[in-house]
Order: structure tokens, then sequence, then C-alpha cells
């Protein structure tokens, strides 16, 4: 089971549907496992099976007591064409109560909705949040900044939905870089082989050869 999940796990991004057979693999080992019913709630959205995302993702909320995959309860209740049960279920818990990223993904599953019944204002609103920094970059900003950019769009709001996908590019460039910072302060130094007596050489003040 343990290695179903984990292969799941790998292939979510580039082989969804591969993953989501391990997950089925895993869960008729393990069909009352938290983890596992979440893992086949995930690959089922990955692979737009919202109806079965659904199933298991609610079943997945009951025997964990979790909401962190709300976000995904609303997207797929948007999937199966409810934008309305969409909104009624992401209302249905406090939203203070979620974890930061969680807030993020829910306010973008519910501004989805809000645009899925023609109320591109009110999808705005989904978005103002206090996530919605364009001083800050987290994991979730670009994601959030793109929401945005896209309503205002829809809005007409051109201008303004340029500013935010640029804001989108910057921060996903300044994540990258804080995931891999070039350090220009390393100094490589060489030392250069002892002479014949032993000791290093020295340059013409005396001091150990050394090129950095």
């Amino acid at each position: 089971m343990a290695r179903h999940l984990v292969m799941a796990g790998r292939l979510i991004d580039s082989d969804p549907a591969t993953a989501h057979l391990h997950a089925l693999a895993a869960a008729r080992r393990g069909g009352r496992i938290a983890v596992v019913r979440e893992t086949v709630g995930i690959t089922a959205y990955a692979t737009e099976d919202f109806a079965l995302a659904l199933r298991e993702l609610r079943t997945y909320r009951r025997i964990s007591g979790r909401d962190d995959e709300l976000p995904l309860m609303v997207d797929s209740e948007r999937g199966v064409g409810r934008p309305d049960k969409a909104l009624e279920l992401g209302r249905s818990v406090p939203r203070d109560s979620l974890e930061p990223a969680v807030q993020v993904a829910l306010a973008i599953a519910m501004s989805g909705a809000r645009l899925d019944l023609g109320q591109p204002q009110a999808a705005l609103e989904e978005l103002h949040i206090p996530q919605l920094d364009p001083e800050r970059a987290y994991a979730w900003s670009p994601a959030l900044f793109d929401a945005y950019a896209t309503v205002l769009s829809d809005l007409g709001r051109e201008a303004e939905a340029e500013e935010w996908w640029e804001r989108s590019d910057r921060a996903t460039a300044a994540l990258e870089r804080a995931a891999n910072p070039e350090d220009d302060d390393v100094v490589e130094v060489i030392e250069e082989e002892p002479d014949e007596t032993g000791t290093p050489s020295e340059d013409a003040d005396g001091a150990p050869g050394a090129e950095g």
C-alpha cells in the first residue's frame, strides 16, 4: 500500500492517470485509512473525475476530521456543474480555522464558482483576502495573483490585470531565487604546492601564495 501511495505522489503531476491507478490499488488494501482516501480523491480530481473526487474527499474529511482539502471539494462541486453548492460548501467552515495556503486555495475556488454564475464582481471580492499582498511572495502568491488578474480582465480592467500578472511573474521569480540561491560571494582559494623545504611558496610580500 505504501509503495502505491509513493508512486501516486511521484506521478500526480506527470501522469495523473497512472497515479490514480496506484491510488486505487492502495485503496484496495487500506480503504479505511484517511491518507489513502485523500490520495484517491486528489488523483481523481487530477483526472477530472470530479464526482469520484468529491466522494473520496468527503470520506477523507469524515475519517480525518480535517478541512485541508476543502478547496478541492469546492472545485469538484464546480466540476460537476453545481457552483451554488460549491459556494455553500465553501462557506460551511470559518476561514480563520484554515491554514493560510488552504485559505488562498479556497478563495480561488470560490472566485471560480462566482465566475461560473456570471458574477465577476463577486468573484473579485472573494479574492480580497489578507494574503493578497503584492509586497510579499509566498508559495501561494503566483496562483492568487493570476486569479485576481483573470477576474480583473473579465471585468474589462486590463491595465490593472496586467499589473497583477506582472506581480505574479515577479513573485514566481523571487520564489525560484529563494529555492535556488546563487552565492556570488563564494571565493575559491587554490593553495600552491609546497616548495622543496616543505613550506608554501611566498609572494613578493612574504604571504603564502593564493588565488581567489
